[in-house]
């Protein structure tokens, strides 16, 4: 992509972006979920990498420098930062990606990815944000490249683990 049109970022695990200028936010999924969410009016958006489902736990997810690790949290923390900004919730659509269930899962109820994007799908409900897309689920990792300024997402789906 050349230079002009805007700069590229990798964003990790835990960490939340949200911007109006014109940039590539690339990242890498397993079991975790990203959450993008948009204002078509604004030309302003903000994207997620969460680990966990839920912030109710003894370590302090609230804490803002743990917001992002939680799937709940962190978009509870986008949604704060672009309100301020001036969107209108309304406006407002959101795509969600991941929750891959990574590893053998048996034995257990559900997966931390399965848990990642139930808690995702049940957050924005609750905060009446149109889900326009997801991809969740099985067994592969993903890769996507969100367009910050036009809400675009693309989205690679990885080779299954264990092959050459």
């Amino acid at each position: 992509m050349p230079a002009a049109q805007g700069k590229v970022v990798f964003l990790k695990p835990g960490q939340i972006m949200v911007s109006s200028e014109p940039v590539l936010v690339t990242t890498l999924l397993g079991s975790c979920v990203a959450v993008t969410i948009f204002s078509c009016r604004l030309r302003l958006g903000a994207i997620c990498h969460a680990q966990l489902p839920s912030s109710d736990n003894p370590t302090g997810g609230e804490h803002d420098g743990y917001r992002g690790k939680y799937v709940d949290s962190a978009i509870r923390a986008m949604l704060e930062r672009l309100l301020q900004r001036g969107a209108l919730r309304g406006e407002l659509e959101a795509k969600v990606f991941g929750g891959a269930d990574m590893f053998d899962a048996r034995g257990r109820m559900r997966s931390v990815g399965r848990q990642n994007s139930e808690m995702a799908l049940r957050v924005l409900a609750h905060e009446t944000v149109r889900v326009t897309k997801q991809d969740l689920g099985g067994e592969r990792g993903r890769k996507i490249i969100f367009h910050s300024h036009t809400g675009e997402v693309l989205l690679k789906r990885m080779r299954k683990s264990g092959g050459c």
